[in-house]
């Protein structure tokens, strides 16, 4: 397979998409926490659309990140701009480690919310936590290659090469 120059269009697009549905799933969290806690406690919560919101955006991000999982060992992936060998091995394993993520948060919020699992709501709560610090840095590892290496990078993210 030829190492392509950069991502297709479906690839941009697929990024774009999942990053758009992980903001309004933070801001979806407090009433799944709430309706999770009540359940967990043997009540049973009050209708709040934020809840089934919050589980379809779980769902299409998950499906999303697969799809996106699937393009990228089909198609696969620019290389790494060059740069020093510990920031490729950083952004290698932060791009492994959002991946990760993107496919465990949904997936224990299933087994949480439908299978009634403790543990499984637990560790998504931690799992946030980490996508949280992990968007971030991606976010500034971007922003520092665009205006402060000027390596154009953001590009690859814009336009399908």
């Amino acid at each position: 397979m030829a190492i392509p120059t950069g991502y297709s269009r479906i690839q941009i697009t697929l990024h774009w998409l999942v990053a758009a549905l992980i903001l309004p799933q933070f801001v979806l969290h407090d009433g799944i926490s709430g309706a999770f806690r009540q359940l967990m406690q043997g009540g049973t919560p009050a209708f709040d659309w934020t809840v089934p919101a919050h589980i379809a955006g779980g769902i299409a991000i998950l499906g999303l990140v697969v799809w996106r999982l699937s393009l990228r060992t089909s198609r696969g992936a620019p290389p790494p701009p060059a740069g020093p060998a510990w920031q490729v091995l950083a952004a290698h394993v932060a791009h492994w480690a959002l991946y990760a993520l993107l496919v465990l948060l949904p997936l224990s919020g299933i087994i949480a919310w439908f299978g009634a699992v403790g543990a499984a709501g637990q560790a998504h709560e931690i799992m946030t936590t980490l996508l949280l610090v992990l968007v971030a840095i991606h976010v500034l590892a971007a922003l520092w290659h665009q205006f402060w290496l000027k390596d154009r990078l953001l590009v690859r993210m814009k336009r399908p090469g």
